[in-house]
């Protein structure tokens, strides 16, 4: 229980004995060929199924590459936005963050304000937690831009650090990785997404999961600084409790007691000043308020390939590249032949789900909340494929 590497001692001698010459068994060790055949053909089925579907709204480039021709609603028609400008959320988080510099309390405004350019205020969860707005506030331009430099530094640093513990193939997985990280990461310099939540929560997730030593017990110092990095995270966008829950439930998998403590009460202090935050909110929300629309639009793989690919740097490639480059960033996390490769593929495949259920097409940026830890997964996508083959016993 205390080690990160995968335990093949109760294995049967011909799974344990793997030739160095064959690919490790590792995370499909278990499967029977029949089944590692069966989840092969998932796999490919799934790879072309994201080939087909598309990443980008319909008629619409991506938001994140400049003017758009406009949002839409969830049954695919367009909003006149005659008015507005398309980055109507920015421009309010800008206002907050300018009210808060000049002494005003986030509470005394934000609902009226919010209400003024038409945003939903029911239910309260639309209005955003005030931390980063704070933030903010308090860094300044210049200070913004210092502190998501070295939140990019630091996640690369980090992952640097966790790849070269690797044992297997070091090198290339170090450097490979390592630039992937970048790539996943720079997305954080974009200056003009400063004031999006989730821009900064899914950096700083990258961070706390690049920390960690996920099953080694005596890495107590490593928990603690993912665990202070991941509370911040929380504080800033609630969409960070399903990595927070996560490590809660692998601590309890593993037996370590005080950590898995340290993550219960971390979600009970957040649940408590999210209650909080909705009884302020609801103080000044006046009877009959409009409802927001729903969250709960099942856009499928749309939904999961869409958020991520047009929240990062893969909005680049044409859908057909993108789409199959975040099933192999997900199914990649299973080569790596450690709890933290089951904990990777755990947590972009959980949110990958949540995606495909929850958000709208306007909620694209959700994605942020994940992509910039999911580019590592792609080195080990190889080793995956290969392992998942082996299992298979094709061609023996």
């Amino acid at each position: 229980m205390g080690t990160d590497v995968l335990d093949t001692s109760g294995l049967s001698p011909a799974v344990a004995a793997t030739p160095a010459t064959q690919a490790p068994a590792g995370h499909f060790a278990r499967l029977s060929p029949a089944l590692a055949r069966a989840f092969l053909a998932a796999l490919l089925l799934v790879l072309i199924a994201a080939m087909i579907v598309p990443t980008n709204k319909p008629g619409n480039r991506s938001p994140w590459e400049g003017p758009v021709e406009g949002p839409l609603d969830p049954s695919g028609k367009a909003i006149d936005t005659k008015d507005k400008p398309y980055d109507e959320d920015i421009a309010l988080y800008e206002v907050v963050i300018e009210r808060i510099a000049r002494g005003e309390n986030y509470y005394d405004f934000i609902v009226s304000e919010q209400r003024a350019r038409d945003y939903p205020v029911n239910p309260g969860i639309a209005v955003r937690l005030p931390t980063l707005a704070y933030l903010d506030a308090w860094l300044g331009k210049t200070g913004q831009l210092v502190a998501a430099i070295a939140l990019m530094l630091a996640i690369i640093a980090v992952w640097w650090q966790r790849l070269g513990e690797e044992p297997e193939d070091r090198g290339r997985v170090r450097r490979l990785g390592t630039s992937l990280v970048f790539v996943g990461a720079s997305l954080g310099l974009n200056r003009h997404y400063f004031p999006l939540h989730e821009l900064w929560a899914g950096g700083l997730v990258a961070l706390s999961f690049g920390l960690h030593r996920i099953g080694r017990n005596g890495q107590g110092g490593r928990w603690v600084a993912a665990f202070a990095v991941a509370a911040l995270a929380l504080a800033i966008r609630e969409h960070t409790l399903p990595y927070v829950l996560l490590m809660l439930a692998f601590a309890l998998w593993q037996r370590n007691w005080r950590e898995g403590a340290a993550w219960i009460a971390l979600t009970l202090v957040f649940f408590a000043a999210l209650y909080g935050h909705l009884d302020l909110i609801a103080r000044d929300v006046l009877p009959g308020e409009r409802h927001g629309p729903p969250w709960l639009v099942m856009r499928g793989m749309t939904g999961w390939l869409a958020n991520v690919v047009q929240s990062s740097n893969l909005r680049w490639l044409p859908h057909f590249l993108a789409g199959p480059a975040v099933i192999l960033m997900t199914f990649g996390w299973l080569g790596w032949r450690s709890l933290s490769g089951l904990f990777g593929f755990l947590l972009c495949a959980g949110y990958g789900v949540a995606f495909m259920i929850a958000g709208r097409w306007d909620n694209f940026y959700w994605g942020a909340m994940i992509a910039p830890a999911m580019f590592a997964g792609l080195v080990f996508a190889p080793r995956a494929l290969a392992q998942l083959v082996a299992a298979a016993r094709i061609g023996r």
